[in-house]
């Protein structure tokens, strides 16, 4: 057969597009689910539809797919469903910014038609991170594409709505949330993203109400004064606990605010005395319920304050207000100080603005109630990897609190309660009511919109077709695995657990693997501030996508972030080159169809060496995989590959293909056979180049790898003693090379060996190998025995105990060499000398990055070992000189 079979060089844009196109036009991995076969199926995390694919989607998809493809060689019935998410605020906002650049906010639309403007923008521009999906090679079933606001999700969500509702588990009150000003909505506590900021304490003297003197607070937000509506002291305070019932009065406002004692309070904090704000700050709301406090916000839901602030202070930003409340203070008296003071500040996980606690009227789930089954089904029902993840789940389950699901936008799924404007009544259903109870049909909807993850804590069995009772339903749920990383802990795994254990009776997923976090190369968190994104459709297109899947699967060692620089991921491309490279020679070298088998017992040493390798490599692959070692099954593909199979197996074969007969049949046989094997191994990592090596193999009746099995196990071929045999030879070949090169002699020079050999045993290994060294180590003549004798001007090298001898006699000018190394010494010695001066430098070692001054420690050990090695040389060259 010819090497033409494949082009010269590998070129990924089009081998990728032809196989993408292949397997999802002909529904490669669109499972029956009524076929034979262990289910396995994977819900994708649904990415918003606004999203575009950035490195840790990239990671998050290769890890899933090698599990799915994997799985599948396995004989598993595979399912994988792919989908996104609506991401109500920031589609929302998306379309807000279209509507503005044409001069128009969504309420000069309305709502119907802002909703139809949203759904023009979804069929646009929806389906970009779909495609980047797909350009990663994911083999998901494309025909149950689901979305969270389709026909089937919507029924499921309003279902589990009404029946939260009814059982209690979902109610409407007061009470205070996070409010985004800029997105206009209420958010989560895990929607809430904290950053530290440099802030200050504002100490401010409240006056006793009996004219005694003052009690001073401390506060980050002065402006917040203005709806105070007590202070609280610990009453286990010496200092304060006499007051506790009296009253300050509030300063600005002239308000009488009691004095409540709490334990809450923290007598070393600040002054120890502490106002309270029921309306803005969530701990206060706290102590306002349990105290019977007065409840005053002082905030419109632009963030502005209202007239409850003072007719000073309505329509002012916080900001602004904080100026003016602190120029009052001043001036009347009641500053004492301001201290700087870091502090941790919420802002809107989308749109990054400053979030506001602010007391509204919302819709909550009752966490409280659900958390402990789903605490208790953790490990017992749910496995999580790895496990150090399992106390941070417990953590937050321990100390849950009730989730805010109402969000004050239009776009997602409408609260399913209507409000009968005569009587009051609340009615909750799946559809909407004709009329009330009391007979009037004047029903008005909520106006409220679901949290988005409320619709995504579903996805698991919704996306199955709950709450029909479908195929797919009965034979793929519960999940056997999700693939998600650790920032959605909480957003969206534990929420799954709540609700699978809720409405299936069952946990949604058997394992949850937690991937890291892909960083750049210096550990730092990629941002588009910092200008350190890796753009992984840019590596696809630059790199191809296998380089970059094998990339990031290499470094995807559990618990562990990944470094991630473009270095590497062209560092595979060229990996991807070396396999490209090593099929053109294999199908240069075997006939057009499959060659004639052979018997693998009875082959020759490097053959039993490389199928003794392959069966490590199956079960290496198999252990890894099911274990979520992912940087171990691509780096012993790495290792077998370039190493065992490109650097010494194709090379070990070529005599074997000039002598003809059974060699040549024997080195055909074996390299057709792990050839093969080899593609299907790495496939689940490498989809497309193996895939189109495969295409072209002779003898291959099933053209497409995707469907091919995980390669037959063969024990009688694992053979440890044939490989220490070969190793051993290895090693004298590379003892060899090692020489030649330190001695400054032509890799090709063909030099004479003596083997002092160790035992009868090695003397027959190295005897029926003879043309093997002779060949890779390109040496003479080979003299074996026990009382071989080294001539005076040689090198040498032990191996396993055998003396490996090279006469340097012919080979060497040794006064040039004892020369040349001498400038070298020189050269080294002055590098040496000036690494050493600036680590003696204490002000260098001080004041210098501590990784330039690691770098310069390293250099010096390098030069150390160098200067070692050229010393030793220049002795034997003059021992030989003197000889």
């Amino acid at each position: 057969m010819s090497e033409n079979a494949l082009p010269k060089g590998y070129e990924p844009q089009d081998v990728e597009s032809r196989w993408r196109s292949h397997w999802e036009e002909n529904k490669v991995f669109t499972p029956d689910p009524q076929a034979d076969g262990e289910p396995f199926s994977i819900v994708i995390p649904p990415p918003n539809v606004t999203g575009a694919l950035h490195m840790g989607h990239a990671l998050n998809l290769t890890l899933q797919d090698i599990l799915c493809r994997y799985q599948r060689q396995r004989g598993k019935n595979v399912l994988w469903v792919p989908g996104t998410d609506h991401a109500g605020i920031a589609t929302q906002n998306v379309v807000e910014r279209q509507l503005a650049k044409e001069g128009k906010g969504r309420h000069d639309l309305g709502r119907e038609k802002f909703i139809e403007r949203v759904w023009e923008w979804r069929e646009d521009y929806g389906n970009r991170i779909l495609n980047q999906v797909r350009k990663m090679g994911a083999s998901v079933d494309w025909t149950r594409e689901r979305f969270t606001m389709d026909e089937g999700l919507s029924r499921a969500v309003r279902k589990v709505f009404v029946e939260l509702y009814r059982q209690g588990l979902i109610y409407k009150g007061d009470y205070i949330i996070n409010w985004c000003p800029r997105c206009h909505t209420a958010l989560a506590d895990d929607e809430v993203d904290h950053s530290p900021e440099k802030g200050a304490l504002h100490y401010i003297k409240y006056p006793l109400e009996d004219g005694s003197g003052y009690l001073t607070v401390a506060t980050t937000r002065p402006e917040t004064m203005l709806a105070d509506t007590a202070v609280a002291v610990n009453p286990e305070d010496e200092r304060f606990a006499h007051l506790i019932g009296q009253h300050v009065v509030l300063p600005l406002v002239n308000r009488k605010l009691r004095i409540i004692g709490d334990k809450y309070v923290e007598v070393e904090f600040g002054t120890g005395c502490l106002k309270v704000t029921p309306a803005h700050d969530h701990n206060d709301w706290e102590l306002g319920r349990k105290h019977g406090l007065e409840i005053i916000n002082i905030l419109n839901d632009d963030g502005t304050l209202n007239e409850l602030a003072g007719a000073n202070y309505a329509g002012l930003t916080c900001p602004e207000a904080r100026v003016k409340v602190l120029a009052a203070l001043r001036e009347g008296g009641f500053l004492d100080r301001i201290e700087e003071h870091d502090h941790n500040v919420g802002h809107c996980y989308r749109c990054k603005t400053v979030v506001e606690p602010y007391v509204s009227t919302q819709w909550f789930v009752a966490m409280t109630r659900l958390a402990p089954r789903a605490k208790a089904a953790v490990p017992e029902l749910t496995q999580i990897f790895p496990e150090t993840w399992i106390k941070t789940y417990n953590h937050w389950l321990d100390n849950i609190r009730d989730w805010c699901i109402s969000r004050q936008i239009w776009w997602g799924h409408r609260i399913p309660a209507w409000t009968c404007a005569d009587c009051g009544e609340l009615i909750v259903d799946n559809e909407a009511p004709e009329a009330c109870s009391c007979g009037s049909t004047r029903l008005t909807q909520d106006e409220d919109v679901l949290d988005t993850w409320f619709s995504s804590a579903l996805w698991p069995f919704s996306t199955m077709g709950w709450p029909e009772k479908t195929q797919e339903l009965a034979r793929y749920y519960p999940t056997s695995v999700l693939v998600t990383g650790f920032d959605i802990l909480f957003f969206w795994v534990a929420r799954m657990m709540m609700m699978g254990l809720q409405f299936m009776d069952e946990v949604p997923f058997k394992h949850v693997y937690i991937h890291a976090l892909v960083r750049d190369e210096h550990g730092k968190k990629m941002s588009k501030s910092t200008g350190n994104v890796i753009d992984p459709v840019e590596m696809i297109d630059k790199y191809g996508c296998d380089s970059l899947r094998f990339t990031l699967t290499s470094f995807a060692a559990m618990g562990r972030d990944i470094k991630l620089s473009e270095a590497r991921i062209e560092g595979y491309r060229h990996f991807c080159n070396k396999i490209w490279n090593a099929a053109r020679f294999a199908l240069m070298n075997l006939p057009e169809t499959a060659p004639e088998p052979v018997d693998l017992s009875k082959v020759a040493l490097h053959h039993k060496w490389i199928l003794s390798r392959l069966e490590g490599l199956k079960q290496s692959t198999a252990a890894a995989t099911e274990g979520y070692q992912f940087n171990e099954v691509a780096q012993n593909h790495y290792k077998f590959i370039w190493n065992e199979f490109c650097d010494w197996y194709l090379e070990l074969i070529k005599p074997d293909m000039r002598a003809g007969g059974e060699r040549e049949k024997e080195a055909r046989f074996v390299l057709w056979t792990v050839l093969q094997e080899m593609m299907v191994l790495l496939h689940p990592v490498m989809p497309f180049i193996t895939a189109e090596v495969w295409a072209v193999l002779p003898g291959i009746e099933n053209r497409d790898i995707a469907t091919m099995p995980f390669p037959a196990m063969r024990p009688e071929c694992a053979d440890a003693s044939a490989e220490a045999s070969m190793e051993m030879v290895q090693n004298v070949i590379v003892a060899v090379r090692t020489i030649k090169a330190e001695l400054n002699i032509s890799p090709s020079a063909r030099m004479d060996m003596l083997i002092r050999t160790a035992s009868d045993e090695a003397a027959r290994l190295f005897d029926a190998n003879t043309e093997l060294m002779q060949f890779l180590a390109r040496i003479g003549s080979v003299t074996l025995g026990g009382d071989v004798q080294a001539p005076k001007a040689s090198a040498s090298a032990v191996v396993a105990g055998n003396e490996i001898i090279l006469p340097l006699s012919g080979h060497v000018n040794f006064e040039d060499e004892v020369a040349r190394l001498e400038k070298e010494i020189g050269k080294v010695e002055k590098d040496l000398k000036q690494v050493t001066g600036k680590l003696r430098n204490e002000s260098f070692v001080a004041k210098a990055p501590a990784e330039i001054v690691q770098k310069e420690k390293d250099r010096a050990t390098e030069l150390e070992a160098t200067m070692e090695t050229l010393l030793k040389l220049q002795k034997r060259f003059r021992d030989a000189m003197d000889a």
